[in-house]
């Protein structure tokens, strides 16, 4: 199989709805698709650094297995924004239980904090801003089209979740918050 078409060179590509459409490359839902994939990336950059970093024994919550499922229901999210949802009902809860368990650990937050410390949370960081632009692009796409709330219900949660989890990797690493 080649990995080339060039049925893309003039800036259209197909996209798989219950109808196979060719929209524009900068349309909604190919914008809403390139935000969720460049998450994906970064949180496959995070379950690196967690690995190399012995994290990923340490905390459930913080995971290569945890952040596996993660790409999983954003991979999910993706098919959703187009023709059929296949999101697991529970999958905002698991990311509630996670932040609620991570939080337990972690002295209260009493001011802002600015991205950064380890480099484990920095890149947690990133994982949280990119969300927060797939959020902004889900609800774009859900302004044109039928997406289900749980789309646009996860990912608000799961910026939540790298928020927190970012504060969790600095306070293991005895790296204070960087408070404004």
């Amino acid at each position: 199989m080649k990995i080339y078409t060039k049925t893309g060179d003039k800036g259209t590509t197909q996209v798989y709805t219950s109808e196979v459409l060719r929209l524009n490359k900068n349309d909604a839902i190919l914008e809403c698709y390139g935000s969720i994939d460049e998450l994906n990336s970064h949180i496959g950059m995070l379950s690196a650094l967690l690995v190399a970093d012995k994290f990923d024994d340490a905390e459930p919550c913080l995971s290569q297995s945890f952040m596996f499922g993660i790409q999983k229901t954003l991979f999910s999210i993706g098919f959703a924004i187009s023709d059929k949802p296949q999101i697991d009902d529970n999958a905002t809860q698991l990311l509630e239980e996670a932040i609620d368990k991570l939080q337990q650990e972690l002295p209260p937050q009493t001011k802002f904090i600015l991205p950064g410390g380890s480099q484990l949370a920095a890149q947690a960081h990133i994982c949280r801003t990119v969300t927060r632009r797939a959020e902004r692009t889900i609800v774009s796409v859900a302004q044109q089209q039928n997406v289900p709330d749980i789309c646009i219900q996860y990912l608000n949660r799961l910026s939540d979740y790298f928020f927190v989890a970012a504060r969790a990797l600095n306070f293991r690493a005895q790296i204070a918050d960087i408070e404004v």
